[in-house]
């Protein structure tokens, strides 16, 4: 039995070292090597100053101003958000301003009155942005990214379909020209992972900030 303990304690101890400090060590040393930026979360800098993550959503929206000249509030005391004209935006969420820590989806049926609202209320909500600036937008043409969320809620990607449509509204806030625009979403548009599984989609924060290099208007 004293054998029996000995060797379970050895076990264990060498696993631990093996399995807890060891393999964990190489791991991250060779992704540090061979990988940084992906080991390191595709963190983006502008300037030497960190703006985000080329794998996280961001909030590009804006505190509305009420006629006192402070934000207005909600029933809740929260802010109340409008899309930022000036920049393309990313698919609803169901995270507080798109914060990671929140992640989660909308657990909604498909078939449930709960949905249908929501996503009609988000329907709503784009063509009521998108449409004064492109005049033939129809609900049928407005793709599903721009209405409902993604399975974690930050996912910094949206359909090209999304990014053209609201490609008029950027280029006639910026006063750029509709081709520049449309040229910028092709760059910062990625493809299928290995060339065939999922779907091509652009990442709306270096999209963004791709914009801000022509123009801060």
């Amino acid at each position: 039995m004293r054998r029996d303990v000995v060797s379970s304690v050895l076990a264990i101890v060498v696993l631990t070292v093996l399995l807890g400090l060891v393999y964990p060590l190489v791991v991250t040393g060779v992704s540090q090597v061979a990988f940084p930026g992906r080991a390191n979360g595709s963190k983006i800098e502008r300037d030497g100053t960190l703006v985000g993550s080329r794998l996280l959503a961001q909030d590009f929206r804006k505190p509305v101003i009420g006629p006192n000249g402070r934000p207005k509030t909600d029933a809740d005391g929260n802010p109340v958000l409008a899309p930022d004209r000036r920049y393309f935006q990313s698919r609803p969420s169901t995270a507080t301003s798109y914060n990671p820590a929140g992640s989660a989806f909308t657990n909604l049926g498909p078939n449930g009155k709960d949905a249908r609202d929501t996503f009609k209320a988000d329907l709503d909500a784009y063509l009521a942005l998108e449409r004064r600036y492109d005049p033939g937008l129809t609900a049928a043409r407005v793709p599903v990214d721009a209405v409902t969320s993604s399975a974690s809620g930050v996912d910094p990607h949206i359909s090209p379909a999304n990014a053209a449509i609201q490609a008029h509204r950027i280029a006639v806030i910026r006063s750029l020209p509709l081709a520049r625009v449309n040229q910028l979403i092709d760059d910062n548009t990625d493809g299928r992972s290995l060339g065939v599984l999922g779907e091509p989609g652009v990442n709306v924060l270096e999209l963004n900030l791709a914009l801000d290099s022509l123009t801060s208007r």
